[in-house]
């Protein structure tokens, strides 16, 4: 029997530029779906498991847009629910070389934002379930997020549900010291925390030694602390860090750290990927989502580690939010490093 995962957010209308061509450029714009706990339910569907979103969309034909864009690769869409005005929206223009990428978020008073804890049945909801995915993007965008997630998570928690966390702080979203304020008190619900640099210091208030993103200069001693330090501070059972480094928008070194109670005691980082980027936006979910099948799936926490990052180094290379991959090629990346070659 596969296993059961909900996640909870926002999906957001993706509004991109094509051919790499700049705003001021751009005579249309390349319409899908996407946004971080949609991407990851779209993607552990993709792997077999029983993926269900939870979110709030307009009752009109782009909401229900939104609704079929998962529903398609496999998603339950039961507790999607009807309401409010409009469907949050995001514009990327994608960077290239030494340009990067931009996103400007159309998002405000968003059907999702104006949602409250008691428009869900979350008892029903995490009936039978293994485990629970949110991110920080989802607090960020309301109060009435704020209070619905804390809902959630409580109640996940009381059912024994494993919950994991992604970060992801948004400075075009909160401030650094309304996210600590928020983000703190929920960590207590957290089992499995992901996480990058920026992620740490800016919802957490953890630094991460000298390391920098941009170039080759990876403090790996660094990182290693900040995974002892999270994990004992918040008592996470999992810490996972991704280690991104940003030659230019098109060519990125990419790897992860993990550090947990049962194969890696001490910290220990994954293969590293070196990654000609299609696009980058959803590479952070196609890692949690990655990390979510191997902890559920895989005999070891190292060998979802590694999973995890070959799943998010192979999304780097798909146009959209999604990441659209199997298991067995993902697998396959795991087991030869990755040439490229036609497969025939």
């Amino acid at each position: 029997m596969s296993k059961k995962v909900v996640t909870f957010g926002e999906i957001m209308l993706r509004l991109a530029t094509s051919n790499h061509q700049r705003f001021v450029q751009a005579s249309h714009f390349e319409a899908t779906y996407g946004g971080g706990e949609a991407n990851v339910a779209v993607a552990l569907s993709g792997y077999g498991l029983e993926s269900t979103f939870v979110s709030r969309v307009p009752s009109h034909e782009i909401g229900e847009a939104a609704i079929q864009a998962v529903q398609r690769f496999g998603v339950h869409t039961d507790y999607m629910i009807r309401g409010g005005k409009r469907l949050g929206a995001y514009f990327l223009e994608t960077g290239a070389s030494q340009r990067p990428s931009k996103v400007i978020y159309d998002r405000a008073d968003s059907s999702v934002s104006e949602m409250t804890p008691d428009m869900i049945d979350w008892d029903t909801v995490f009936d039978g379930v293994d485990w629970f995915h949110w991110t920080g993007i989802t607090p960020a965008i309301s109060v009435n997020l704020q209070e619905t997630l804390k809902k959630a998570c409580q109640v996940a928690k009381s059912k024994g549900v494993q919950i994991s966390c992604d970060l992801n702080f948004r400075s075009k979203l909160w401030t650094e010291q309304q996210a600590q304020a928020v983000m703190v008190p929920l960590m207590e619900y957290v089992d499995v925390c992901i996480a990058n640099e920026e992620d740490a210091q800016k919802s957490l208030g953890f630094e991460a030694g000298t390391t920098h993103v941009e170039g080759a200069n990876l403090d790996e001693s660094g990182y290693a602390q900040l995974c002892k330090e999270l994990k004992a501070q918040f008592n996470f059972t999992t810490v996972a860090i991704t280690l991104r480094e940003s030659f230019s928008a098109t060519m990125n070194g990419w790897s992860a750290m993990l550090h947990d109670d049962q194969e890696c005691l001490e910290p220990t980082r994954s293969t590293r990927y070196e990654i000609h980027i299609v696009d980058r936006v959803g590479g952070g979910d196609s890692f949690a989502s990655g990390l979510i099948y191997g902890l559920l799936n895989k005999s070891n926490s190292k060998d979802a580690l590694e999973f995890a990052v070959a799943a998010s180094c192979l999304k780097h290379t798909i146009p959209g939010d999604f990441n659209l991959m199997r298991v067995d090629e993902v697998e396959k990346l795991v087991q030869s490093g990755g040439s490229g070659r036609v497969e025939r």
